[in-house]
């Protein structure tokens, strides 16, 4: 059996851990690339560590040779100065995916957020869910930045077919710590069963998904992800007790007209710029 190799950038970063045990499975390498120290090879893993920046140009080109697809995790994980998004998240995107492109690697999976359409609401849902391909309307300079990565994703497969799949992540956590959690937390097992979807997506296409469990309150649509094989497990309404306090839950906590649960941005929407 051919062993696959698959790059992670931001393999030390919040998402990246937990995705790492996750997808560490028999015939898979994962090579980790990250500025930050990387945790050593664990009993039954096969990893190669890479201690570099995707942003240097030199060292993501060596990263992406001889590897099968990469999961681009890396980046600012929220708002910052226009000048940082712009150079990590968007400037580091496109490196990712020219040397993806110089390598001839086949497949890629980018991070992108729900903050690529923050200003999105529930009026723009059809049916009372939001199709994952719904255009952006970013609510920050990170938003912007995620947008920019589904627009360069989109360029890279039209231009010179590599697959490409856009992950909109939502409340990346172990489990749910709001009320407006409860609509679009993402479970680390359910994220890398996402991840695990995308990389076995056939045929090659461009595709912008949501990263959301299968949350009762969600309204958002999880048939485009759906179509390639996710299949999510997890439900945030499972956590109602931690959330609230109590077993008792009662419908008027959870307002959906409230802006932090009517905007898929929530926060975000109304946080200073930079």
């Amino acid at each position: 059996m051919t062993q696959q190799r698959i790059l992670i950038t931001g393999a030390a970063g919040r998402i990246g851990r937990e995705l790492r045990p996750r997808l560490a499975t028999d015939g898979r390498t994962l090579r980790l690339l990250d500025v930050a120290k990387i945790e050593p090879a664990r009993p039954g893993e096969d990893v190669e560590i890479l201690r570099a920046s995707f942003t240097d140009p030199d060292a993501v080109d060596v990263a992406c040779r001889n590897v099968d697809a990469v999961l681009h995790l890396g980046g600012l994980a929220g708002e910052a100065s226009w000048e940082e998004i712009a150079d990590i998240n968007i400037d580091g995107t496109r490196r990712v995916l020219e040397a993806a492109r110089c390598q001839g690697v086949p497949r890629v999976v980018l991070a992108s957020s729900i903050h690529a359409v923050g200003f999105r609401t529930r009026d723009d849902a059809v049916d009372g869910v939001l199709p994952a391909d719904t255009p952006p309307r970013p609510d920050t300079y990170y938003g912007v930045g995620k947008a920019a990565t589904e627009a360069l994703g989109s360029l890279y497969h039209s231009r010179f077919g590599i697959d490409v799949s856009c992950l909109r992540i939502g409340a990346f956590r172990p489990r749910p710590l709001t009320p407006e959690d409860l609509a679009v937390w993402v479970s680390p097992g359910d994220a890398a069963r996402l991840v695990e979807a995308c990389l076995g997506a056939e045929p090659a296409g461009y595709r912008v998904l949501w990263g959301i469990s299968a949350n009762t309150r969600r309204w958002w649509s999880l048939s485009e992800a759906e179509m390639i094989g996710y299949r999510p497990e997890d439900d945030a309404e499972h956590h109602l007790p931690s959330i609230t306090g109590s077993g008792a839950f009662v419908t008027t906590d959870f307002d959906p007209a409230e802006p932090r649960n009517f905007r898929a941005g929530a926060g975000f929407c109304t946080m200073p710029l930079g």
